[in-house]
């Protein structure tokens, strides 16, 4: 298809293309181009380094502390903050010809193209360029990250002189410490501990490369990088090596005539530890170069393309009807995979490893919306981020005996663990965290039958988090259980009282727990379970307080939500959204307006409780006060909306939360992908239009197109089986790949599925009045006729 005008990247099946080069959206394209396997993630910067927006070489879980700035200070609010920090950049490949440096700013750039294939796994760049002095040159270059080699990225170079013969120079580099643009944050003491954060510890060259090992100033981590080189050139190339403290360089030297290539393979290894010396990491870094080595550039990608083959297999999600969508949902769970496929017992970012947007944090979005998609697609990437959250227990106790709560506080934002968050009504208040990973360990469990992890990873953390719920809340004088002081996951209004997502996830949280725990009652012994604990954790969530407006007929958020005063949204310019950034607090938190689905969210995890008049009611009245500033909304109301009936509104929320970063619709994909809204996109489509829910009983699927779509297909893995859901308007049909026959329901029947595919009506989907959102508010139509 022919490039939009007003796109950044034209619209293909497989590939995401920047026909041409706008210097205007380098922060864009770095993000969206970006490369990772979750333990390393380059930026999409060009190779040569400038003109760039923000540099980006990040390792999962590598950070500098910083001071936390307070105006006052209180007890229990953290003293240090973690970011996430560029580490030393190997993408740089410099090229000078005839002494001029390739600069895309000068000279005249005839063409220039770049391609991230989502089958290859690969980043492909093409130039045409003349220096000042007219010597014109085409370069090609192809990146990754190797998704087998887990320390590994490579980049593979080639420099074509076209019209007279050239001196070329091209410097590969190793750069730590490299400048950066200047960050918002105004504290200068903020400034000086992110300013150069790496010390030298060794440097040292080899015939065709270096490694350098450095260590944070405060964090005390070290990092080892190292880079080797293949070089292919005519006859007199000349190859030397260099490095300084924050420098590594390989410098290669070739007089080429027309029609001539020089061509590099640059092998990237990184590695990093808290405790591992100096040593052991130099040689860590330089044997999986070797291995990189030993493997080649064609063995590398052939490694990528297989991995990338499998995944898709299962993965892929097809749209008939609307291309630009289907591009969009494959990118999304493209980065998805990206962001935890190698990650190992690390945190899964709410940026991945594509920017240092929200300083590289991890939230609770990873566990309510990126692992959902990974439990089905990539199950052991799930696994391993739970991992993480148990090898993380031990501060979470801590920092829940600081609040003078039992069981385990887990923090509201982080990298190693512990809490980051400087502000109590939007951080450490929203302590749904907990049981947002509760009900990650229990779908994990139900999508895999991993009886093994429920036992020695989901039990601990299930326990751990049924505890502090049973001390967070208390019985009420007629009996109920209340929990009071809470903000739920709108952050418009905080420190509320019975917020009905938090309570119904905690509710949710100590069943599994105490469910679990009989299961597996000896590991659970072990953890100092007895029965009357586990009897407690019953009756508080039979008696968990849900408040219901019967003026209304709705659930109010939270207590006496329904009360407060509605918002002016009428009188609410358009350049007043997202709301934080031009209103105070004080009077979001005293009104009626939604920063993101929160009871819609509670009715799409927790649909066992609300009847579908009530889904109907509650959907419509929160739809009218809700403003998605915050990209994690788009794909919950998309849900819920199409299981309400309003399917072109469905099609529109999904379509807002899988463009969010090809159209950079919220303004900030210059800091990084949108990881859960990317991984909600696939929600929106399985969950939303699929109609599909998961629990110990099974699967169910309720399939619904809306009406611009012809057809859509998805696949999961379920319990060791390979399913794929093919839907159209009037039927649907199901297909077991691989495993043993199963069993599900559709449309609330019963279905057995073995050899053979199944083909079942869809029922037609009553009329229903249309719902309204706040005024300007609502999301752009692109459904025929609107």
């Amino acid at each position: 298809m022919s490039p939009d005008p007003a796109r950044a990247f034209a619209v293909e099946p497989w590939v995401v293309r920047e026909p041409r080069l706008d210097m205007e959206n380098l922060g864009q394209t770095e993000s969206v181009f970006a490369l990772s396997n979750g333990h390393i993630g380059l930026r999409g910067n060009l190779d040569e380094g400038e003109p760039h927006a923000t540099p980006g070489t990040y390792l999962n879980s590598f950070y500098e502390k910083r001071p936390l700035p307070y105006a006052e200070g209180g007890y229990g609010y953290p003293e240090s903050g973690q970011t996430i920090i560029n580490v030393t950049n190997g993408k740089l490949i410099r090229l000078l010809v005839e002494d001029e440096p390739f600069d895309l700013r000068y000279g005249e750039l005839r063409h220039h193209e770049r391609v991230l294939d989502l089958q290859a796994g690969t980043l492909t760049r093409e130039v045409e360029w003349a220096s000042p002095a007219g010597r014109a040159v085409k370069v090609r270059s192809t990146r990754m990250v190797s998704l087998t080699q887990r320390a590994i990225a490579a980049i593979r170079y080639e420099v074509e002189v076209l019209d007279e013969p050239a001196l070329l120079v091209v410097q590969s580099e190793l750069v730590a410490n490299e400048q950066l643009p200047a960050r918002d944050d105004d504290d200068p003491r903020v400034e000086a501990a992110l300013t150069d954060p790496l010390q030298s510890e060794q440097h040292r060259s080899d015939d065709a490369g270096a490694t350098l090992i450095h260590q944070t100033r405060h964090s005390g981590l070290r990092v080892a990088a190292a880079m080797d080189h293949e070089v292919l050139g005519p006859e007199g190339t000349k190859i030397t090596s260099e490095a300084t403290e924050d420098i590594g360089r390989t410098t290669v030297i070739a007089r080429l005539k027309p029609g001539e290539t020089l061509t590099i393979v640059k092998y990237l290894a990184y590695g990093w530890s808290s405790r591992r010396s100096q040593p052991a990491l130099h040689d860590q870094v330089r044997a999986a170069l070797a291995a990189a080595r030993y493997t080649g550039w064609e063995g590398l990608l052939a490694e990528q393309r297989q991995y990338m083959d499998d995944f898709w297999t299962t993965a892929d999600v097809e749209i008939d009807g609307d291309a630009e969508l289907q591009q969009a949902v494959r990118l999304a769970i493209f980065h998805v995979l990206q962001a935890g496929a190698r990650a190992e017992r690390r945190a899964i970012g709410a940026k991945g490893l594509t920017g240092e947007g929200y300083d590289g944090h991890t939230f609770w979005d990873t566990e309510t919306f990126t692992l959902p998609v990974l439990s089905f697609l990539a199950p052991e990437a799930a696994a391993d981020a739970l991992r993480w959250r148990q090898s993380i227990l031990p501060l979470a106790y801590e920092r829940a005996e600081q609040l003078g709560i039992g069981g385990a506080a887990f923090p509201w934002r982080t990298i190693r663990g512990q809490e980051c968050s400087g502000y109590w009504p939007a951080g450490t208040g929203a302590f749904h965290i907990n049981a947002d990973i509760a009900d990650a360990v229990r779908r994990h469990v139900a999508a895999t039958g991993d009886v093994d992890f429920e036992r020695e990873v989901g039990l601990e953390l299930l326990v751990a988090t049924a505890r502090l719920w049973r001390s967070l809340g208390h019985h009420d004088a007629s009996g109920e259980f209340r929990i009071d002081g809470v903000t739920g996951p709108d952050e418009y209004t905080a420190v509320v009282d019975n917020n009905v997502y938090t309570n119904l996830m905690a509710q949710l949280n100590l069943r599994a727990a105490a469910d679990t725990a009989a299961r597996h009652n000896r590991a659970a012994a072990r953890l100092g379970v007895n029965a009357e604990e586990m009897a407690s954790w019953r009756d508080a969530a039979k008696a968990m307080r849900i408040p219901f407006d019967e003026v209304l007929g709705v659930h109010p958020q939270s207590e006496s939500f329904t009360d407060h005063q509605m918002w002016d949204f009428e009188h609410t310019p358009p350049e007043h959204y997202p709301l934080l950034l031009h209103v105070p607090y004080f009077d979001l938190y005293r009104k009626q307006v939604v920063k993101q689905a929160d009871l819609v969210l509670a009715m799409v995890l927790r649909p066992d409780m609300f009847t579908p008049e009530q889904m109907r009611r509650n959907f419509a009245y929160y739809e009218a006060v809700t403003v998605r500033d915050s990209s994690l909304s788009a794909c919950t109301q998309a849900v819920m909306a199409a299981w309400t009936g309003h399917l072109d509104l469905a099609f529109d929320y999904l379509a807002e939360s899988a463009l969010v970063d090809l159209n950079d619709l919220a303004g900030n994909s210059d800091h990084g992908v949108h990881i859960a809204s990317m991984a909600g996109s696939w929600t929106a489509v399985v969950s939303g239009f699929g109609g599909m829910q998961c629990d110990a009983n099974g699967l169910r699927f309720a399939p619904r197109l809306p009406p611009a779509l012809s057809r859509i297909s998805f696949g999961l893995l379920w319990q060791g089986r390979r399913l794929r859901v093919e839907m159209r308007q009037d039927e649907a049909e199901y297909t077991l790949v691989t495993g043993p026959p199963m069993r599900f329901r559709h449309h609330g029947e019963p279905v057995a599925l073995a050899g053979d595919p199944v083909t079942l009506p869809v029922p037609p989907v009553e009329p229903v009045e249309p719902v309204e959102q706040p005024y300007g508010r609502a999301p752009k139509s692109r459904h025929p006729g609107s």
